[in-house]
């Protein structure tokens, strides 16, 4: 069949490539140590697996509304309001089968051809990928080691033009779990307040993910709500990543609009996923908590390790569960650093150029793996690079 020629501009997650690769060699019987693939390795807590199990048992295996079963948008309302601190209702609430949909969503409804948007780089592929699936014009904002991988507001407000139709925001961060602090986010407001046409997709899915301080959002400012698209869900924070549930939460209009675009494609997120969301939500967070507390123990010991390394040399994030180290001074491509540790060390990773070209010169760790296989994968690198 001839594809369209729009399919030419779709990209993909080089994550799942690489995990591919792995598992061919394990099947030759290599050793891989997994840490390219951005997954909680925790199981989901059981009262939120109890609860959808109960839901299939009681009737939820049949069709709901397109954005979401009101018990679902209004927990999530209730959430938002709580944790961002502003008014927020079931009517701003489109529960999504993951949260692509609402960057796909977001972008089908905004980007006409021609359109800018700007979006993080080194940042989640698949922003670029949709930009210029949609035939929009992807203007990268770099992020930048020496800004803790936070984007340079002046820089932002540099490249915002009459054209410039979205504004993509990360934070915590994929791949380098930098975290915009306070001041950068309401700095960035006030050049937004400049231009009032630029909407915000503002991907907040790592947000409970943080090790020191609190999450800020531009939602939290006045008048942001009006323009900007929450994107979070339940994925990371949760250990539900197959569960597929994610949701945005935007203008009531708009909402009603992105609901069309799920009528459409997907219809509806399974109902008695959902009902697992509502207790994910309103339930016990201990295992949440356990989980972010031995996150944050595996982050110490892989940044430690990691700046062990000759060649080596890595911040340690305040959020997600990735590290992102400068491998410069190894000499070697980090596209070449990537298959050869594969290859030759047993350790699975990813360059940085897999989220952008300002991903030169870096790598991507994930550290969602046990404490052992963090400490066998660092004594593997520092043998590698000798």
């Amino acid at each position: 069949m001839q594809l369209a020629g729009r399919m030419s501009r779709l990209g993909t997650e080089t994550a799942f490539e690489v995990l591919a690769r792995a598992r061919a060699l394990e099947a030759q019987g290599k050793n891989v140590v997994h840490l390219e693939i951005g997954e909680p390795d925790f199981d989901t807590p059981a009262h939120v697996i109890d609860a959808g199990v109960e839901a299939l048992r009681t009737g939820f295996t049949h069709y709901g509304p397109s954005p979401g079963i009101p018990q679902l948008r209004e927990a999530i309302a209730e959430h938002v309001a709580r944790t961002r601190k502003i008014d927020c209702r079931p009517a701003n609430v489109v529960v999504t089968p993951g949260g692509k949909p609402v960057m796909f969503f977001a972008m089908l409804a905004l980007v006409d051809e021609g359109d800018e948007v700007l979006y993080p780089n080194p940042g989640f592929p698949i922003y670029e990928s949709m930009i210029r699936f949609c035939g929009g014009k992807a203007v990268p904002v770099p992020l930048r080691e020496s800004r803790q991988f936070s984007v340079d507001v002046e820089e932002i407000a540099s490249l915002l033009t009459d054209r410039t139709r979205l504004l993509i925001l990360n934070s915590p961060q994929n791949p380098t779990g930098g975290v915009m602090p306070k001041e950068d986010v309401a700095a960035l407001v006030e050049v937004l307040r400049k231009w009032p046409n630029v909407a915000v997709l503002s991907d907040e899915i790592y947000s409970d993910i943080l090790y020191e301080g609190e999450h800020h959002s531009v939602l939290q400012h006045e008048g942001m709500s009006e323009r900007t698209i929450l994107l979070d869900g339940f994925s990371k924070t949760y250990a539900m990543t197959g569960w597929r549930l994610g949701y945005g939460v935007m203008p009531e209009a708009f909402a009603a609009q992105i609901a069309r675009l799920q009528t459409n494609s997907t219809s509806c997120t399974a109902t008695f996923t959902q009902m697992a969301g509502v207790a994910a939500l309103r339930g016990d967070h201990g295992a949440v908590r356990a989980m972010i507390e031995a996150f944050r123990q595996r982050r110490d010991a892989i940044v430690d390790g990691l700046n062990a390394v000759p060649g080596f040399r890595c911040l340690r994030p305040k959020g997600a569960f990735y590290v992102f180290p400068n491998v410069e001074g190894t000499g070697i491509p980090a596209k070449d650093l990537q298959s050869r540790l594969l290859e030759e060390a047993g350790v699975a990773c990813l360059a940085g150029t897999a989220f952008g070209a300002h991903g030169e010169g870096y790598l991507r760790f994930s550290y969602a793996n046990s404490l052992e296989n963090i400490h066998e994968a660092l004594s593997r690198i520092r043998k590698f690079v000798g």
